[in-house]
């Protein structure tokens, strides 16, 4: 009777040491996924009144960057705004990520207002904002409305 409680003990820890080290092994590649596999969303230029290549050209040039993994950017004729998904273990480096994407956006439109953004709010209003220009459902007024109160709101954050 002891013999048999041993057993079961020493094919029990077994089962549980080989169930830990295969749960391990599973997906070694989980967290470090690369970011150059993720799709972008892009506005159609051709047939929409509000020209948005600015904004298309920004977010193919800013998902190159490894630490960034979704992007969403809205243009009007003077202002650029952007609005990036960092991974996370790159989040305790928002406030750098955030002002070199500036910079080199900065570089890139001279003639446009940037505005640079990592808070998932103004992403999620811009994706909407964005969805709706796909749809064509806006106008550049509105569009221009939308955009100032989000860099109220991005304002009011800093």
């Amino acid at each position: 009777m002891k013999n048999n409680i041993t057993k079961l003990k020493i094919f029990l820890l077994l089962l549980t040491i080989i169930g830990i080290g295969s749960g391990c092994n599973e997906n070694q590649n989980q967290m470090g996924y690369d970011n150059k596999d993720l799709s972008i969303s892009q506005v159609d230029t051709t047939s929409k009144p509000i020209d948005q290549s600015i904004a298309n050209q920004a977010k193919e040039k800013m998902i190159t960057k490894d630490e960034i993994t979704d992007v969403m950017a809205v243009n009007t004729d003077k202002e650029l705004l952007v609005a990036i998904k960092v991974e996370n273990f790159n989040r305790f480096r928002l406030k750098s990520i955030e002002k070199t994407v500036k910079s080199d956006l900065e570089k890139m439109y001279p003639n446009h207002k940037v505005v640079v953004s990592t808070d998932k709010k103004m992403f999620w209003e811009l994706e909407k904002i964005e969805q709706r220009l796909q749809k064509n459902n806006t106008n550049k007024k509105r569009l221009k409305k939308d955009l100032q109160k989000l860099e109220s709101l991005i304002k009011e954050q800093t």
